[in-house]
């Protein structure tokens, strides 16, 4: 079992290459990127991520895959689909996510890779719903969870495992498969 390669209108979201290392590692260490995360990456942690990553998009039949532009970029991030690592009130689940090096943002890619994402999710693996979750501050992937459909209720917001003995207060955002299909019409 092996992810598939997708592809939109403008971006291809495939397997990852030893060539995308160092462009995740820039990504990482990016503090506008990861400013509502808990810290930056160094390279060793930005290529145990990527090797933590490859390996799930080897074995399962989804994940988090690399996002190229043809013609404009060979690596701008990764989108994808991944089981979050905690105990919550809605997990087990199947999130979506996406995390884009800054010049690329504001192109409409994350919207337009989580699209096909979601597509993949209730098409081809048929699941019921996906989940998507941040720091209610991050109104970047906010909109994006808008964007493609995605619905809040704050009695679902969730404080978070964030820094080793902390929690940070989370929003949850939902779609569901039925919902998904009626914006498909």
């Amino acid at each position: 079992m092996s992810a598939p390669i997708i592809t939109t209108p403008r971006l291809l979201l495939r397997h990852w290459r030893h060539e995308d290392l160092k462009s995740f590692q820039v990504l990482n260490a990016d503090p506008r990127v990861m400013q509502y995360y808990p810290d930056v990456l160094n390279g060793e942690q930005s290529d145990a991520l990527a090797e933590r990553i490859q390996t799930r998009l080897r074995e399962q039949d989804f994940g988090l895959w690399a996002v190229e532009v043809p013609g404009v970029a060979d690596f701008i991030g990764f989108i994808g689909l991944s089981v979050p690592g905690f105990t919550s009130h809605f997990t087990p689940c199947v999130e979506i996510g996406w995390r884009l090096a800054f010049e690329h943002w504001g192109k409409g890619y994350a919207s337009e890779g989580a699209s096909a994402a979601l597509g993949r999710a209730f098409v081809a693996l048929n699941l019921k719903e996906v989940v998507s979750f941040t720091v209610p501050e991050n109104r970047r992937s906010i909109g994006v969870m808008e964007r493609i459909g995605m619905v809040r209720s704050p009695a679902d917001d969730f404080d978070r495992p964030w820094r080793p003995g902390g929690y940070q207060r989370h929003v949850l955002y939902r779609i569901q498969r039925s919902d998904w299909l009626k914006r498909q019409l």
